[in-house]
């Protein structure tokens, strides 16, 4: 399968990180800015501030992140009604297209999916509003927005927005010859035997895959604000890892971005990956087949 790259364009508008920025694909007639809420009366004067498009509010609740999706055709009229309305928000992403060529139809099938796929991948609390339905575009119309919606979705986790993002994974046995990748996937084991606990994950494609009937942690025993406590308790909440008395398995296979990430959830507590995975075929640790992986391609160039 030959893979296609793109180029991603971001630009931060006022030289923060943790500002205004926009995002743009070359060859792609979308356009993406993500303003913190302290900003909006900024955001609201740029153009595209008042096309028509979607647009994801951003914000903690008492059960964790949530959002809200909506479509307008003035956005920055119904972006200054949920600042007056909506407290939870703390930062806002809005979508159009550099030539602003959307249209309701356009807008409402976009917002449509868009919940669809958060919901699908249940990472975070969709805020109830308006469920909009999928607009009756022609079939044309529908691949065109479905294929506006793939780079979206590429967009969006590099500036962050990871909502709709889903992680899980198809088996690797269930993948068809035809698909199936030509390199076989080292298969790595994580065991914690005071607690009787043994997962297995794959390395593919850059990503540590946990694989379904694993076990984990029930709860997160380690510092409660570390970064992957919170990953714990989405992928608990999410369904993904399921509770039974005093155990926990995955229910599906999912890819996590490092062996750190992936040992981290596994034994609900901070730990290093690199030591606690082993390959299965020889024992060794990941840090150690990873250097002789190194080495040997060094050898081969």
């Amino acid at each position: 399968m030959t893979i296609s790259g793109k180029s991603l364009e971001l630009f931060f508008i006022d030289g923060r990180p943790d500002g205004m920025l926009t995002a743009e694909v070359f060859n792609w007639t979308g356009h993406v800015l993500r303003a913190p809420r302290t900003q909006l009366k900024n955001a609201l004067t740029r153009k595209e501030s008042s096309y028509t498009g979607v647009y994801v509010l951003i914000g903690e609740t008492e059960n964790g992140p949530a959002i809200y999706i909506g479509e307008a055709e003035e956005l920055d009229v119904r972006l200054r009604q949920h600042a007056a309305a909506k407290d939870f928000w703390d930062s806002v992403v809005i979508i159009t297209t550099s030539a602003n060529n959307l249209h309701k139809a356009h807008i409402k099938y976009l917002g449509s999916r868009l919940i669809e796929i958060a919901t699908t991948v249940g990472a975070v609390t969709i805020q109830k509003g308006n469920q909009p339905t999928r607009s009756s575009l022609t079939e044309a119309s529908q691949s065109n927005m479905e294929a506006f919606l793939e780079t979206l979705l590429m967009v969006l986790p590099a500036i962050r927005i990871d909502f709709f993002l889903d992680k899980k994974r198809v088996s690797a046995q269930a993948l068809t010859p035809v698909i199936a990748p030509s390199v076989v996937s080292p298969i790595f084991t994580c065991q914690i035997a005071r607690v009787g606990l043994m997962a297995t994950a794959i390395l593919r494609d850059g990503e540590m895959i946990v694989q379904a009937g694993s076990g984990a942690r029930p709860e997160w025993v380690g510092a409660p604000s570390h970064t992957y406590a919170r990953l714990h308790a989405e992928l608990v909440m999410s369904g993904v890892i399921a509770l039974d008395g005093g155990k926990a398995m995955f229910t599906a296979d999912y890819a996590f971005a490092s062996p750190s990430a992936a040992a981290a959830v596994v034994s609900g507590r901070a730990t290093n990956g690199r030591t606690n995975w082993v390959l299965t075929s020889t024992g060794q640790t990941y840090a150690e087949w990873e250097a002789a992986d190194l080495a040997k391609s060094q050898v081969s160039t």
